[in-house]
Formats: structure tokens, C-alpha cells, sequence
């Protein structure tokens, strides 16, 4: 079990009384499993957004190394464009997808009296 997977866990743990409340209200197994999924998804996303935006920076930045065999500098920068936007957040969505995916049927399938008797 790697550090993330374990993470993972521990936060469906920490929220089986949440889960446990909404299945005894009424909500569905698939309703859970949709809920956790979107979560997930929309916090792949705002973390997909704070790279980009954080990768914009380096478009500031200029990179210059200098060859000391031919005394010749070669320079580059970082161009940040739309279709690595694009690439990123695509990421970022399958991300969230993928790794919200197994804790979201954990969630789903959780006993509605064992749930609300965990503390």
C-alpha cells in the first residue's frame, strides 16, 4: 500500500459517520459513489489550476547556460501554451478520477448502522 492509497483511506475513514448520515437519510449507494467522485474531480481540477498558474510564472523566467569550449551562451524561456494548458487539466481531471475512484465505492458500500456507530 503506497502513502497515497493510505491517505486515501484514512479520509474515507474519517468521514464514515458523514457517509453513514447521508445513506440513513435516504441518499443512494450510486448518490455516495457520485458525490465522493465529484469531489475528488473538483479538487483535481483546483490543484491542476494552481500548477498551471504556478507554471505561468516560469514564463517570466529566462534560462541561459554558457558553453566554455566555444565561449557561446545558449538561452531559452519557458512558453506556456494552450494546448499544455489543456493537457494539464486533462490530467488533472483523470487524476481525480482515478484516484478518488476506489474510496468513493468504499464509501458507497458502507453499512448504514456500522457508519453511524463509528465515532
Amino acid at each position: 500500500m503506497t502513502v497515497a492509497d493510505h491517505a486515501r483511506g484514512v479520509h474515507v475513514a474519517n468521514r464514515v459517520v458523514e457517509v453513514g448520515t447521508l445513506r440513513a437519510l435516504g441518499f443512494r449507494r450510486r448518490s455516495v459513489l457520485i458525490a465522493f467522485l465529484v469531489e475528488s474531480v473538483v479538487l483535481a481540477i483546483v490543484g491542476g489550476a494552481v500548477g498551471v498558474g504556478l507554471a505561468a510564472l516560469l514564463s517570466f523566467a529566462r534560462v541561459s547556460t554558457l558553453n566554455f569550449g566555444s565561449f557561446s551562451e545558449i538561452g531559452f524561456g519557458f512558453a506556456l501554451s494552450l494546448g499544455v494548458i489543456r493537457s494539464a487539466l486533462l490530467f488533472a481531471v483523470v487524476m481525480g478520477v482515478v484516484g478518488g475512484f476506489l474510496p468513493a465505492v468504499r464509501a458507497a458500500r458502507l453499512n448504514i448502522v456500522n457508519a453511524l456507530r463509528a465515532s
